[in-house]
């Protein structure tokens, strides 16, 4: 079951559910938003002829300033990061969607999957701009949305490889167990 903008309200009044900075005004009716901090990565082409999931890519920081602004390339890719760190408690799980009106205009947004439950740490977003402008994002804007859903019954404990990111997180696909050798 998709929890409502008014139960989100108040477990966070509860605080069953975390999310730092809260802004009331980001609560939809089934959702809420999540907006863009000032960290970024790219893969460092210079550095890198491939990417393989068995090896560690080589990635380059980019800070904005916080009253700044990232210009996404027209086709290029980038990570990022929300402003706000969140803690799902472990009966509830989070899937990161774009917001309509971006991806309006060819931007999307996403988290590959799902916000685990017990996941603590601020949001990893991949951003891709599939359009022939260049698009400009200001830090501190909303970007995603948060929707939550309750599980069935009380997940395990949560202990992957993300848990407590605190800034855009490279792809640590190659500590996977099924990983080729």
């Amino acid at each position: 079951m998709i929890l409502s903008g008014k139960t989100l309200e108040k477990k966070l009044e509860q605080q069953e559910l975390v999310i730092v900075p809260y802004d009331k005004k980001c609560i939809q009716p089934a959702s809420i938003d999540l907006r863009i901090s000032n960290h970024f990565l790219t893969i460092d082409e210079n550095n890198s002829a491939l990417i393989s999931l068995n090896k560690e890519a080589i990635y380059r920081d980019i800070y904005v300033e916080k009253n700044g602004a990232i210009i996404i390339s027209p086709q290029s890719f980038l990570l990022a990061t929300t402003l706000e760190y969140v803690e799902i408690p472990s009966y509830l799980t989070a899937f990161v969607e774009g917001r309509s009106s971006i991806g309006r205009l060819g931007l999307f947004i996403q988290n590959a999957g799902w916000v685990d439950p017990g996941f603590k740490g601020h949001i990893t977003l991949e951003l891709f701009n599939a359009n022939r402008f260049p698009i400009e994002i200001p830090v501190g804007r909303r970007v995603c949305q948060l929707v939550l859903a309750e599980l069935d019954q009380e997940a395990e404990r949560y202990d992957g490889k993300y848990i407590g990111q605190t800034n855009a997180t490279a792809s640590r696909v190659y500590l996977d167990y099924d990983r080729s050798k």
